[in-house]
């Protein structure tokens, strides 16, 4: 189907770690992408990057790459580049996941789309002057943002395009309650303003203000080594941060060819699962908190502060690990970790067991989940959903599976799939999958080899300390890589990873420095969010309360 897009578009394409990028002219973007979902079958827009060309050999100003993902593991990118004073044709009518990613763009570039349904500022403050994401916008430079934002702009177009209030007057806010749900909440389970027009209970639109913890991430990354940019990673979904050290050092790992010696594989198999089981505990003991079950909170909770306590004696900290490396890991486990860990699995599994025990026969319980905030396949595909909240809604994809790394296909363990995309689905794919990942971790334990926990390559791995201390090559070889830091050829790249909330993904452009010239994250968080209000519309307030921790937003994955 590739041969096919670059007939039909006169394409010039490059190749790099099997992804094909196809160069278009801008203003075919509209039909590229509709070719993209309905001929070559790619059910996912992961994500769109936007590049400033500036400090780049381009005469256009900026380049825009649209990512697809497809549930057979295979991504394709469609780049197209336009002047400053150009602009594109919104594509949020052929994908959902589009609005939210069209409007980050012009957020952070100052992109325009034509016929976007609300191209709005969305991570930062709608008096913001600039663009922060282009080359010229100094990083230190800050501005001081007073104004809150009533949001009723917003909420009356949305309201108009659903046919709820009239163009020539504001009887709307006659007709409806209007509730602020956060940002300083505890039912929004970080810093997430969703403002809401009510008609008695019922929810008849819904508003999604984000950006309260947005702080640069990408930004920063452009002034920092790439081996510098691992413990901002832990910032993203800092519940579960060991998989976001691992997804971004892979991602690098994978554009300078890398292969890493079996151990670490192995380390952060174990690592990974752990950090999913953590997450997901996170998701669903706030979940009971939020609607008054605060046993099930502790079964689940206090099995989870073992294994933080098992994080903190390998890693040094309990939250915020840092511990995989560009080229391996930091230092290998400690003696005795097997038996340590097997017993903190043991009560992780009694937890489970004594929750389900609660609830999955529990009336009341059913009662506030089934089928409330449902969501279909075909329309999570089109938000860009993945992980388990795509894998509720009935779709098998899950690229431990689907686009196997780290010996994944090796190891024997089942993808929970549900139905039909309720709160009850999300909730219990999230508990077989965590019981999943204690089989897969104790499959790991007895395959981990002895050996090597880092690569051999001196260009990319510092080297031990007891020689940097006695061996003047060492103590050369160690200063060079602090100060150069490792570099990446020419290009750009996409790289993704199974988060704990779907598919993690870094866009990564290199001019073949030290550092990143543009480093775009995909959080699965953000184009869950993007859904949320049409999931909880002609519901409950109760309900989208639970649906937002269903969904699992995190906040830091979210903003950046």
């Amino acid at each position: 189907m590739v041969n096919s897009f670059i007939s039909k578009f006169n394409s010039k394409i490059s190749e790099y770690n099997g992804i094909i990028t196809a160069i278009i002219p801008s203003e075919r973007i509209f039909e590229a992408v509709k070719f993209a979902r309905d001929e070559m079958k790619y059910e996912i827009l992961a994500d769109i990057a936007c590049v400033d060309n500036l400090n780049l050999n381009n005469p256009k100003r900026f380049s825009l790459y649209y990512i697809f993902s497809s549930l057979k593991g295979l991504n394709f990118i469609i780049q197209t580049d336009i002047d400053e004073n150009q602009s594109l044709k919104s594509v949020s009518e052929i994908y959902k996941s589009a609005n939210w990613a069209e409007r980050e763009c012009y957020d952070q570039y100052g992109v325009k789309f034509d016929n976007h349904p609300n191209l709005r500022r969305i991570l930062n403050h709608k008096e913001f002057i600039g663009y922060p994401l282009r080359k010229d916008y100094p990083i230190d430079k800050y501005q001081i943002l007073t104004q809150s934002d009533s949001l009723v702009d917003e909420m009356r177009d949305q309201l108009l395009n659903l046919g709820l209030a009239s163009e020539e007057n504001d009887e709307f806010k006659i007709k409806y309650t209007f509730l602020n749900i956060g940002p300083s909440h505890p039912a929004t389970h970080g810093t997430i303003r969703n403002f809401m027009a009510l008609d008695g209970e019922k929810i008849a639109a819904s508003v999604t203000e984000i950006g309260y913890l947005h702080r640069g991430f990408e930004k920063s990354c452009e002034t920092h080594t790439y081996a510098q940019i691992i413990p901002y990673t832990d910032r993203l979904n800092y519940c579960s941060a060991m998989l976001n050290n691992v997804g971004y050092a892979k991602a690098v790992e994978d554009i300078l060819g890398v292969t890493l010696p079996d151990r670490a594989i192995f380390m952060r198999v174990i690592l990974g699962e752990l950090a999913r089981i953590i997450d997901h505990e996170v998701c669903l003991g706030a979940m009971f908190v939020d609607m008054g079950a605060l046993t099930n909170y502790w079964y689940l909770y206090n099995p989870r502060e073992k294994i933080y306590n098992f994080l903190s004696r390998l890693t040094g900290a309990r939250f915020t690990n840092s511990f995989a490396r560009i080229g391996g890991m930091a230092h290998d486990f400690y003696d005795g970790w097997e038996d340590e860990l097997l017993g903190y699995l043991k009560e992780v599994e009694k937890g489970l067991d004594d929750t389900l025990t609660l609830i999955e026969k529990n009336r009341i319980f059913l009662d506030r989940v089934q089928n409330i905030c449902k969501i279909s396949a075909q329309d999570a595909l089109s938000y860009g959903f993945t992980g388990p909240n795509l894998r509720a809604s009935g779709v098998d994809y899950d690229l431990r599976k689907d686009k196997p790394y780290y010996y994944y296909d090796s190891f024997d363990f089942n993808i929970p799939v549900g139905s039909c995309g309720d709160i009850y689905d999300r909730m219990f794919v999230r508990f077989y999958e965590m019981k999943e990942s204690v089989s897969i971790i104790r499959q790991a334990i007895k395959r981990i080899p002895n050996g090597d926990i880092c690569i051999k390559d001196k260009d990319i791995i510092l080297p031990p300390k007891s020689e940097v201390y006695g061996n003047i090559e060492a103590l050369i070889n160690h200063f060079k890589i602090i100060f150069d830091g490792v570099k990446l050829p020419v290009g750009h790249f996409y790289g993704a990873s199974e988060g704990g909330n779907g598919e993690l993904g870094f866009f990564i452009v290199s001019d073949g420095g030290n550092m990143p010239y543009r480093l775009k994250l995909r959080p699965p968080c953000f184009y869950a969010l993007n859904a949320f209000s049409d999931m909880v519309r002609g519901g409950l307030i109760a309900d989208s309360i639970l649906n937002l921790g269903s969904i699992n937003i995190i906040a830091g994955e979210l903003d950046r």
